[in-house]
């Protein structure tokens, strides 16, 4: 099925492929002078090998922002002796003059340049290097690649005054390439002349003219024996067009579609250019009209129609000059036409825009060479997956993340792309989702989030991440979102609700993780930018989500992180404290988050000296007597005092309140708890409140901490009875029993 064959392992070639192409110093090669690469002297590899280094590195150039491009990457192949390449897909920026020319002495045979907007002429005369043994040609998108840089009057000084002037080559043909069948010049700069260019091709047998404009395209007829593919997408069509494509009778796909939004367009379909279309082009599979308006109707009036079951039989078809058809066609493109809405279609892959199974063949068709079309379509597959239900959800996936990643720098693609993302991996799918795939999805909406400061991709990308279980299916990409995450936060101005999902999510990520992830996160700024948050809070006097939130996430990244607690002190946390709770008094969910982060700073005996102080000592006592929250604020507080008591009566350093009015308020709120409590808190250790026990210096403190374990123990028996036998809590309690300095009740309740 599909879903397998799409979802299995990555191959071991794929596998060491990019292990290599990430380390390529400790593998293939060694640094020459600290800055060449250089092939160790003793490898050889074969095409099969070098063609999917080179085609793996340009992707991983593109689509993964941690991978470091290499400025000598590809004189790796230049000796053919050592490395062969057949069959080569490079794309973009990443491909300069320079790339091309170093591997000039290799016998390409198939060569797609796509969008490679550096290269110059230079390298049209690199290409000739190539020319007896190419076959397969792609320069779509070149803009720049038919111009050469003309230094007028040739001096120096007279250069800084007149900088190089781009000038047009009018010379350069295919001349010599005498094994050349196959060829892309779609978007070629206007001025060529293309009859000229490629006059010297004896044999051609598929030509892509895409988004050039020809009044004249009878030259064409010099390969009617031979081309058997024709795509003039977006060209100005007209009569002679027409007359001129139905001599091609060799055709098997043909393709004169158009973006119906590009331009005013004279050209209507009729039924008699597709009669004459099906009379002549006698071999034809595949057709793509998309986009068309049509001047006629073509279609069969509905009372005419067979009913009963759609069929793709044309002598059925509900698009009369499509009765005349041999057999159904494999593909028919009806993207933004009204005839995809028709009941009976002779073909068996259809683009439109009536159902998921023509949307997504139209993403499939057009993503590649026209992110303009494919932004439409899925947007309409996003309508699907909110709306309706997606039948196909592994490749509706698939196809929206080949797009997102083909085209990282297109806007719209972007916008609409990670919109259906976060539809397509809602919970309702879960199901359907391997890991590598949900993986993948991941690293797209990260590349997103990094390429696109815009808001609404933003906001996309951070409610898709929040359809994943977190922190352990972002684990693999910790460090990256962690810092997309605080970037977005740091930001001066800030979107409301992207604000929110984006502490949601930091919070998340540091809850229930080892420490040395909450270090990390901690190094990077975390605290620093909860705190701001904090702040510009407390200026605008509210106490929103994104305030309770922000506590929280200190709370998580404090736990049993002394470094953490530590920063939160330096950078005036105490001081904040105070402000939240004196401007908000009545909001409990702030108080147990704030006391919660509180109890994890007393915990460190280092620090606790810079709690003892009247203010704070005085702000605990009376948060004893807090009945917010259940029993969570006055049981932190007692929690951060009985830390503070363990340290003895020495290290009381303050006169105001007395260390014995302190404990008697602390005996009495833990009197006041009920020992029955269901409780709003999680303990991944109970080594900090385990350290209470064995001591005789502070009797309420072991008995706040008995009462802890008693309580979570019985109410929670599952998570927390195995836990407690793990850290070696039982002979603790029993020897506290034993204490002379232990009160009655603590025994009874350690018993």
């Amino acid at each position: 099925s599909l879903k397998m064959a799409s979802d299995s392992p990555e191959s071991l070639m794929t596998l060491c492929t990019d292990y290599c192409l990430r380390n390529l110093e400790g593998t293939l090669c060694y640094l020459l002078d600290n800055e060449t690469l250089r092939l160790h002297p003793d490898i050889f590899l074969p095409s099969e090998i070098c063609d999917k280094l080179v085609n793996e590195y340009v992707e991983l150039v593109k689509t993964d922002s941690i991978f470091e491009p290499h400025e000598s990457f590809f004189t790796l192949f230049s000796d053919p002796r050592s490395t062969r390449l057949a069959r080569i897909h490079l794309r973009e920026q990443i491909v300069q003059d320079q790339d091309l020319e170093a591997i000039r002495k290799q016998d390409l045979v198939e060569l797609y340049l796509t969008n490679c907007e550096k290269l110059t002429a230079k390298s049209l005369q690199t290409l000739v290097s190539f020319s007896h043994t190419l076959i397969s040609l792609s320069l779509f998108g070149c803009c720049n690649i038919f111009y050469e840089e003309e230094n007028p009057g040739g001096c120096e000084d007279d250069c800084l005054v007149n900088p190089t002037r781009q000038v047009l080559v009018k010379d350069f043909t295919f001349e010599g390439f005498s094994r050349l069948r196959f060829l892309n010049l779609g978007r070629l700069i206007e001025g060529v002349n293309v009859e000229t260019l490629l006059r010297p091709l004896a044999s051609l047998a598929a030509l892509d003219l895409s988004g050039i404009q020809l009044n004249d395209v009878g030259f064409l007829t010099r390969w009617k024996d031979s081309l058997v593919s024709l795509v003039l997408y977006n060209m100005d069509l007209s009569e002679e067009h027409i007359q001129v494509i139905a001599q091609l009778r060799k055709l098997r796909h043909l393709d004169i579609s158009r973006d119906h939004l590009s331009s005013y367009y004279k050209f209507k379909l009729t039924r008699r250019v597709l009669n004459l279309f099906v009379e002549n082009l006698v071999n034809l599979t595949s057709l793509d009209i998309s986009g068309h308006t049509m001047l006629e109707n073509c279609t069969i009036p509905s009372m005419e129609e067979k009913m009963g079951q759609t069929s793709i039989e044309p002598a059925k078809s509900s698009i009369a000059p499509f009765r005349g058809l041999k057999r159904p066609l494999q593909f028919l493109g009806l993207f933004e036409t009204s005839l995809c809405r028709l009941t009976h279609i002779p073909a068996y892959k259809v683009s439109g825009d009536k159902n998921e199974e023509q949307v997504l063949n139209a993403i499939e068709a057009y993503t590649e060479h026209r992110p303009e079309i494919t932004s439409r379509a899925i947007n309409l597959l996003f309508d699907i997956a909110r709306i309706e239900r997606c039948s196909q959800l592994l490749r509706a996936l698939q196809l929206v993340i080949s797009a997102l990643k083909c085209h990282k720098d297109d806007k719209n693609i972007q916008v609409t792309g990670s919109a259906a993302l976060f539809y397509l991996t809602n919970s309702e799918y879960r199901m359907e989702q391997s890991v590598k795939l949900r993986r993948q999805v991941i690293q797209v909406v990260l590349n997103g989030m990094e390429s696109y400061q815009e808001v609404t991709v933003q906001r996309n990308c951070c409610l898709t991440l929040c359809n994943f279980s977190i922190p352990e299916e972002l684990e693999f990409q910790y460090r990256r979102v962690n810092e997309l995450l605080l970037n977005i936060l740091n930001q001066s101005r800030q979107d409301e609700s992207i604000q929110r999902i984006a502490v949601h999510l930091c919070n998340a990520l540091v809850c229930q993780v080892d420490n040395d992830h909450k270090e990390a996160v901690g190094k990077m700024g975390f605290v620093m930018t909860m705190l701001k948050l904090i702040q510009k809070k407390l200026a605008d006097k509210t106490c929103d989500q994104v305030m309770e939130f922000s506590w929280s996430a200190l709370w998580n990244i404090t736990d049993e992180t002394p470094d953490n607690c530590e920063m939160f002190l330096n950078y005036s946390g105490m001081k904040l404290f105070l402000e939240c709770l004196k401007e908000f008094p009545e909001k409990q969910e702030l108080h147990r988050n704030m006391l919660g982060l509180l109890g994890n700073v007393a915990e460190v005996k280092e620090l606790r000296p810079q709690l003892m102080t009247s203010q704070f000592i005085s702000v605990f006592s009376n948060l004893l007597e807090s009945k917010a929250d259940g029993i969570e604020v006055s049981y932190n507080a007692c929690g951060v005092l009985s830390h503070i008591m363990f340290d003895g009566p020495e290290a009381w350093g303050i006169c105001e309140p007395h260390r014995e009015e302190v404990v008697k308020r602390m005996w009495a709120a833990i009197q006041s708890w009920d020992i029955n409590s269901r409780r709003n808190i999680n303990y991944r250790s109970f080594e900090p409140i385990l350290r209470l026990l064995p001591q005789g210096i502070s009797p309420v403190s072991q008995h706040w901490a008995t009462w802890a374990l008693y309580n979570l123990v019985s109410v929670y028996p599952d998570k927390y009875c195995p836990l407690l036998i793990k850290e070696g809590g039982i002979p603790l309690l029993k020897d506290m029993i034993k204490m002379a300095s232990a009160r009655q009740e603590t025994k009874e309740m350690a018993r």
